[in-house]
């Protein structure tokens, strides 16, 4: 089977995908991105007892929390690894056929971007499910140094750049120097940990049962690390835990704060953790450069102040913050053949 899809990866167009357990991006060389989708897929069991793809996407995030007992709406993704093997393998499948058409021999070459440290286990699993989607080749690249490419960070210089990046499953923090990581923490701590402290405070503090989607929505609208001069405020509906009645409440950007303080407390500790642990030589650069944030997460309002104020540092968010890593790894894909003698590809 390799040398036929050998001989038709011609065919194909190599892209570099950035995996993610919020959204799935999708980079072709030459063109950019050309897919930034939710990583959901919809699925319908059909008369052979066999799963069938009804939606991937935007579409299939619509479905959340709507579909009936026949269809389910799966996040493949979890915590920054495939959690739903078969499913994810169906995503990226669906995703190589979009780009590259639904022609018979399509077979790219790809760039998947991985957090830091999964274990080999988890590390082949993202391999399988690529090859078996049709891949003629896999290489991985670590997400800290995928989003200091993205960010436009200097890492082939001898000097120590720090890049957070905060994501849906994981939080990535890495230090690089001459092309390298030379210190990278993850932690699984990021968007969905946020959303479901808020889900938790809101039932807590409010009686209210919320869904992912009203939390994550919460986030984005009223969501902050640090005190505002002026508080913002929404209006969330949901259903009454102890009368069970559906209604709604006013909730502010203060109650948001509270609600995530404990992950964003987290982040910060393994921020503070990594900085303790650089060699002096790179830490007068990180002094002197600053911290980058990447990452939906980076987003929250007053993020970079507040983990300033934590860690004596300036810290910066990156231009595009939400699309750093997928551009890392899209210019991971314009060197693949110098992946293929690196440890990358394992």
């Amino acid at each position: 089977m390799s040398w036929f899809r050998n001989l038709f990866g011609f065919l194909s167009q190599d892209m570099a995908i950035d995996l993610g357990t919020a959204n799935t991006l999708v980079l072709v060389k030459g063109k950019g991105i050309v897919i930034n989708e939710p990583s959901v897929v919809a699925v319908k069991v059909n008369k052979m007892g066999q799963e069938e793809i009804l939606a991937v996407g935007k579409e299939a995030k619509d479905m959340v929390g709507k579909t009936p007992g026949s269809i389910k709406a799966i996040r493949p993704m979890r915590d920054g690894v495939i959690a739903d093997f078969n499913t994810t393998e169906m995503m990226i499948e669906y995703f190589i056929k979009k780009v590259n058409g639904s022609g018979k021999f399509t077979s790219p070459r790809i760039v998947i971007c991985v957090p830091y440290g999964l274990t080999q286990v988890e590390r082949k699993a993202v391999r399988e499910s690529a090859l078996n989607a049709g891949a003629r080749s896999v290489f991985l690249i670590e997400e800290p140094m995928a989003a200091a490419i993205g960010a436009g960070l200097p890492i082939k210089e001898p000097n120590g750049n720090l890049i957070v990046d905060i994501g849906g499953g994981t939080t990535e923090i890495g230090v690089t120097s001459l092309g390298g990581l030379v210190i990278s923490k993850s932690i699984r701590v990021a968007g969905d940990k946020l959303d479901a402290s808020i889900i938790d405070y809101v039932k807590k503090n409010f009686n209210l049962l919320i869904g992912d989607r009203v939390a994550e929505n919460l986030k984005i609208q009223i969501g902050t690390a640090i005190k505002l001069d002026e508080d913002l405020s929404t209006m969330v509906k949901g259903r009454d835990q102890i009368e069970g009645n559906l209604t709604s409440v006013e909730v502010t950007s203060e109650h948001m704060r509270e609600a995530m303080s404990a992950p964003l407390s987290q982040i910060a500790e393994a921020l503070k953790s990594v900085l303790e642990q650089t060699p002096p030589e790179l830490a007068g650069d990180i002094v002197e450069n600053g911290i980058v944030l990447t990452g939906g997460g980076s987003l929250i309002r007053g993020l970079d102040k507040y983990l300033s104020d934590i860690v004596k540092l300036p810290v910066y968010i990156a231009e595009e913050p939400l699309l750093a890593v997928a551009k890392g790894t899209g210019e991971a894909l314009n060197q693949i053949d110098l992946l293929q003698q690196t440890t990358f590809d394992d």
